[in-house]
C-alpha cells in the first residue's frame, strides 16, 4: 500500500491510525485513494491485540431479550463483566441456529476475548466455530446439540418435582396437568429443551398419570390450548404446572375467562420470573439464582476455578397455589 501511495509504511500507519504524527493533506489523499484501489480493511482484531486498553469485551448470546429470565441473566451479567473490566456485546439470537452463528462469527471478527451462550440453539457449530478462531465459550442455562463441556444452570428437573411436591404434600393436589411443549412438532424457537426437563420432573412426583396440554411456548399457544382443554367436556385438573413463566398469565387469563376461579378451582405453579410482582395474584414458582449463575458463567469464561453441578432452585410462594 504504501509503494501504491508513493509514501513510506509509516505515514500510512498514521493515517489508519489517526497518529501519531501529522500528515498533510496531499498525503492523505494519497494513501486514501491507494486504501480504496487495493479495497483494504482494517483488521479490528490486529488492531486490539496492539492496542493497550483498561475495557476488554465478552459477547453474550441471548435467545430472547423479552423474556423476564433472559433480561435479568443480561443484567447480572453486564454488571459481573463491567466490575471485571469487560465490556459485554449482546446478541438476540430468537432461538434461530443461523442467527447465532452469525452473531458468534460477528463477535470472533470483532476480537472478543471469550463468548458466553445462553439458550443455545446451535451449539455444535458455535462451539467449533470458537475453536477455530481461538476464543473461550462458556455455555449457560441449557444447550441444543451436543457439546463436550458442562453447562451453568439449575437442575430444571428438580424445579418440576419441587412444584409438583408442593402441591401433593401442601395442597393435597394430585390431579396435575402440564402446559408446554418440547418436540420439535410443537416448538420451532422456543426454550423446548429446559421445558422437557421440568416435564421429566412434574412426571417423576406424578407418574403416567400426568397430563399434557401442548403448546408452542408463546402466550397465545398457551390460551388457546388452555382455553380448549377447559370448553371440553372433560373435568378440568385441579392443579397446573406452567413450563415456561411467559405462558403463566395467559394461562391464567384462559381460566378466569371460562370462569373458573385461581386457585379454588385451578391451582397454578410456574417457574422463574421477578422476586417481586405486583398482579393481582402473586405466583408460587420455582426461582433460579440468577446472581450466582451469572456470576459463577462469566468466572468460568474469565478462568477462575471451576464450581461443578447443576444449582438447585428455590420455591417461592405466592396465592396461586393456594398460599397465603
Amino acid at each position: 500500500m504504501a509503494s501504491r501511495a508513493g509514501t513510506s509504511t509509516a505515514v500510512v500507519s498514521y493515517v489508519l491510525n489517526n497518529g501519531p504524527r501529522p500528515v498533510s493533506e496531499l498525503l492523505r489523499a494519497k494513501v486514501v485513494r491507494a486504501i480504496d484501489e487495493l479495497n483494504y480493511r482494517p483488521d479490528a482484531r490486529g488492531r486490539a491485540l496492539r492496542r493497550s486498553r483498561r475495557w476488554r469485551q465478552i459477547g453474550l448470546l441471548v435467545p430472547d431479550l423479552t423474556l423476564p429470565l433472559f433480561g435479568q441473566f443480561v443484567g447480572r451479567i453486564e454488571v459481573e463483566a463491567r466490575a471485571r473490566d469487560h465490556l459485554t456485546l449482546i446478541g438476540n439470537t430468537g432461538y434461530d441456529p443461523e442467527r447465532e452463528l452469525e452473531f458468534a462469527t460477528a463477535f470472533a471478527e470483532v476480537g472478543v476475548d471469550g463468548l458466553l451462550v445462553v439458550g443455545a440453539a446451535n451449539a455444535p457449530q458455535t462451539a467449533n466455530l470458537c475453536q477455530q478462531e481461538r476464543i473461550p465459550v462458556v455455555w449457560m442455562h441449557n444447550i441444543r446439540g451436543d457439546v463436550e463441556a458442562d453447562i451453568v444452570r439449575v437442575d430444571h428437573a428438580h424445579a418440576g418435582e419441587l412444584l409438583t411436591r408442593h402441591l401433593f404434600d401442601v395442597h393435597d393436589c394430585r390431579d396435575v396437568a402440564f402446559v408446554g411443549g418440547f418436540t420439535e412438532g410443537d416448538v420451532r424457537h422456543g426454550d423446548r429443551e429446559t421445558v422437557q426437563q421440568r416435564f421429566e420432573g412434574v412426571a417423576s412426583v406424578v407418574g403416567r398419570g400426568l397430563s399434557h396440554i401442548r403448546t408452542d411456548l408463546t402466550p397465545a399457544g398457551a390460551y388457546a390450548a388452555v382455553s380448549a382443554l377447559l370448553s371440553g367436556s372433560t373435568p378440568a385438573p385441579r392443579a397446573l404446572v406452567v413450563g415456561t413463566y411467559g405462558q403463566t398469565a395467559a394461562t391464567v387469563r384462559a381460566i378466569i375467562d371460562a370462569g373458573l376461579r385461581v386457585p379454588e378451582d385451578i391451582r397454578v405453579v410456574g417457574f422463574d420470573g421477578a422476586a417481586v410482582d405486583y398482579g393481582q395474584l402473586r405466583l408460587t414458582t420455582a426461582q433460579q439464582p440468577v446472581d450466582v449463575l451469572a456470576r459463577l458463567a462469566l468466572g468460568r469464561l474469565l478462568g477462575d476455578p471451576l464450581v461443578g453441578g447443576d444449582l438447585l432452585p428455590t420455591l417461592r410462594l405466592g396465592e396461586t397455589c393456594g398460599c397465603a
